[in-house]
């Protein structure tokens, strides 16, 4: 079958989850959650999965819960918030051998009334977090990323995340030109809106592209400097 947008029936399944957030009403809307948010998550993700190898051919575009599609179900071990599930449509489309939140990729975010897209790599793991500082340091590659940040930042729409880290770490100049992407604990560039219109129609696939494709340079950039260790 092929995708040709998101059901408002989607985007109302959340708007009630919100409002019911238990298990009862949860497994009495089950065929809801099957019928409108997976059924047409895997169409989705399918289609979407194909336009991205157009510019990134190894993409992991895969339909499937804790694969490209993250499970509805909350982990409420460690929180003071109990409400069992998530109530937001969370995909991932990832360029990488490790596991998919350890490499640069592409995410989807969609809520009742908010659609946030993304690009990057969210929180470096350790041992990529050296690898990445040491490329901001770099002559050639510290100076084409400034310059892949620059043309993406271009369109006022798009912003630079995430900064984690107060100060520069310790072994990297404090003084150095390039010192606010050293204190970056992630890197990625974000789109956001409340206007869904794109989304539940046949443009879905093409609006979202289009959005990755601009935060591409990025995405190459990363996968250029972990090519050895994703």
């Amino acid at each position: 079958m092929a995708f040709n947008g998101f059901s408002k029936k989607t985007l109302d399944f959340f708007d009630q989850l919100k409002k019911n957030n238990t298990k009862k009403w949860f497994e009495d809307n089950r065929s809801l959650f099957n019928h409108y948010v997976m059924a047409e998550s895997e169409l989705f993700v399918l289609a979407l999965g194909e336009r991205l190898r157009e510019f990134a051919p190894d993409i992991n575009a895969i339909p499937k819960t804790d694969k490209s599609i993250f499970r509805i179900y909350r982990d409420v071990r460690f929180s003071k918030e109990k409400h069992p599930y998530k109530t937001h449509l969370a995909l991932l489309f990832w360029e990488g051998t490790r596991k998919k939140t350890e490499c640069p990729g592409f995410y989807f975010h969609l809520e009742p009334n908010r659609l946030f897209l993304a690009a990057g790599l969210h929180i470096f793991p350790r041992d990529l977090l050296s690898i990445y500082r040491d490329a901001v340091i770099d002559k050639n590659q510290g100076a084409a990323l400034e310059k892949t940040i620059a043309q993406i930042r271009s369109n006022k729409k798009y912003k630079l995340g995430w900064e984690k880290y107060k100060k520069v770490p310790r072994g990297y100049d404090a003084d150095h030109p390039r010192s606010d992407l050293l204190r970056m604990g992630g890197l990625g560039f974000s789109f956001e809106t409340t206007d869904l219109d794109a989304l539940l129609s046949p443009k879905a696939v093409d609006f979202c592209y289009n959005i990755y494709k601009d935060f591409l340079p990025l995405h190459i950039w990363l996968r250029s400097i972990f090519q050895h260790a994703v």
